[in-house]
């Protein structure tokens, strides 16, 4: 369907890929892997028409409708949440415009035999065609669904857009696009402004509506449901697997052990026939061999080995005074917003060691319960109890606000960091993707994830019994998390977990409080049981 010939992609004298060839074809959902840097992000504006290769092209049916949704949206409008939903079907309207428009022509023309008046007709066929076979949806029936699907409520669908959120707006760019239906779907990191519920319709709609698909994502569980094919970009080219995600690791597993045994075997092959050379130089029976072998090495084509990251590196909390039996204490908890309740009669007991998980919807009360917690916001009812020398360290997307912006990157650590850390520090903001001369970068001048990155290494660093983290894995990429769950799975003191991040709350949160109509409800299970739990509910619902 979709062809990537040849291409290269060239900054300065640095080459960041070349020689990249691949088809998509319409069933292919596939996975874009690889680690930060290497050209993922570049790689999928190239195939969305939006970055021009060095050189090489992209090819594609004429009609062919490709779609994609960038990381950061920049765009501003001044419509309803329905309204700028419903321009995805302004495709529908020009086509029947283009449709009328041909129609006349034939009308007016009479060189019934001409090759362009058959032209028209063929065009005027397969227009038709595609669009009497979509003529029939309901529009607006559409829309409401997929808004719904990816969260919205009825009463948001008037609301001027420019009230909500960069992530709610995302939200409305990726509804336009599942809703024109394209041919290949372009998704760079979708699940970072999704809830878990709204992650679980997408992952669906892709599975059984979508076409073509290529992702970015560092949500593990999301890639594997949804793929079966990966492409990794690694040291300036592509490797290709017809395999989901958690397959193709063992595949390229495998791929590294052949390699290396290549390599190791090259190596050899090269000294050996180097000694040979050095001893027998200037031997004169021995002349025709030393330079049958040097010209045999001169024609040797190296083999690589893929960058392997084998920075072990482990994170361990600095050790903190013991908390109370009973860290946090909710009682009876009422928050409103003017007229709008967030929930009520909320009640959490949180032990001492417990590791715990906020989920649900966005708005449902999650965060307002950490703010509350925290005494950051006013209650309208009930109480919140901290309990006994809890040293609480808390992470929310926006304490990067409370950074030093004239620090440097390595100066915000280096004033906390105390004992071995210290000799780690470069390592450290290496596995959080500050590396070589941008851990000299100052603060002011980060973006928005890099300073939430650096917030997380700081909080990691201080000595806390009582952990509050608000969506800490956004922003990091799949080695990042798991040295940030190593390090808290293996913390011994209390930890709250609000996320999305199905695979980075396996194995960590032991029970989950469920926010959603106005409660909180307790689960006594870990984060695959009361997934599995909540997909009975759901089949029960249906049944009725």
């Amino acid at each position: 369907m979709i062809t990537v010939n040849d291409i290269a992609v060239e900054f300065g004298g640095t080459t960041l890929f070349s020689e990249v060839t691949f088809a998509i074809n319409e069933t292919d959902k596939i996975a874009l892997m690889g680690k930060n840097g290497a050209g993922k992000s570049t790689l999928l504006k190239i195939v969305a028409g939006v970055n021009k290769p060095t050189r090489g092209s992209i090819s594609a049916p004429g009609d062919a409708v490709i779609a994609y949704l960038p990381q950061h949206l920049l765009t501003e409008d001044h419509c309803t949440v329905m309204e700028e939903t419903s321009k995805a079907f302004a495709a529908v309207l020009n086509m029947k415009k283009e449709i009328d428009e041909i129609n006349e022509q034939l009308t007016i023309r009479t060189d019934y035999e001409s090759d362009d008046y058959m032209k028209l007709i063929e065009k005027v066929s397969e227009l038709s065609e595609k669009y009497y076979s979509i003529e029939e949806v309901n529009y607006e029936a559409e829309v409401e669904k997929i808004l719904k699907g990816l969260g919205f409520e009825r009463e948001d669908f008037n609301r001027p857009t420019k009230e909500f959120s960069g992530g709610w707006r995302m939200r409305i760019e990726l509804a336009k696009i599942l809703l024109t239906k394209p041919d290949l779907i372009l998704l760079d990191e979708p699940t970072n402004h999704l809830d878990m519920d709204s992650i679980e319709w997408l992952e669906e709609f892709l599975i059984n509506q979508a076409k073509a698909v290529m992702v970015i994502s560092h949500d593990r569980a999301f890639v594997d449901n949804i793929t079966n094919r990966t492409i990794e970009v690694t040291m300036g080219r592509i490797y290709d697997y017809k395999a989901k995600y958690s397959h193709y690791l063992e595949l390229r597993k495998d791929r590294r052990i052949h390699q290396q045994k290549a390599y190791e075997e090259q190596q050899k092959f090269i000294a050996d026939n180097q000694a040979f050379i050095e001893r027998f130089r200037g031997t004169f029976s021995k002349t025709e061999q030393v330079q049958s072998r040097v010209r045999m090495l001169e024609k040797i084509v190296p083999i690589e080995v893929d960058e392997i990251d084998n920075s072990a590196l482990k994170l361990k909390f600095p050790p903190s005074v013991r908390s109370g039996q009973y860290p946090v204490i909710v009682k009876d908890l009422e928050k409103s917003y003017g007229d709008k309740l967030i929930f009520k009669d909320a009640n959490l007991v949180i032990e001492r060691g417990q590791k715990v998980a906020f989920v649900g919807k966005n708005g449902e009360g999650k965060s307002t319960m950490i703010k509350a917690i925290m005494k950051e916001i006013e209650i309208n009812g009930g109480s919140v109890e901290i309990g006994h020398n809890a040293q609480i360290g808390y992470f929310a997307q926006n304490q990067a606000a409370q950074l030093d912006e004239n620090a440097t990157i390595f100066e915000t650590i280096d004033r906390i960091a105390v004992g071995d850390v210290r000799t780690q520090i470069k390592n450290i903001l290496g596995a959080f993707m500050f590396q070589g001369e941008d851990i000299q970068k100052k603060v002011k001048v980060l973006s928005g994830g890099e300073k939430t990155r650096l917030a997380m290494i700081k909080l990691l660093l201080e000595p806390v019994n009582l952990l509050i983290l608000d969506e800490p894995s956004n922003h990091l990429d799949m080695k990042t998390k798991d040295i940030i769950k190593d390090a808290l799975r293996d913390f011994d003191g209390t930890l709250i977990l609000v996320s999305h991040d199905r695979d980075f709350l396996d194995g960590l949160a032991e029970k989950v409080f469920e926010f959603g109509n106005k409660r909180v409800k307790e689960h006594f299970e870990d984060i695959k049981g009361f997934l599995a739990h909540k997909k009975m509910d759901s089949l029960k619902e249906i049944e009725k």
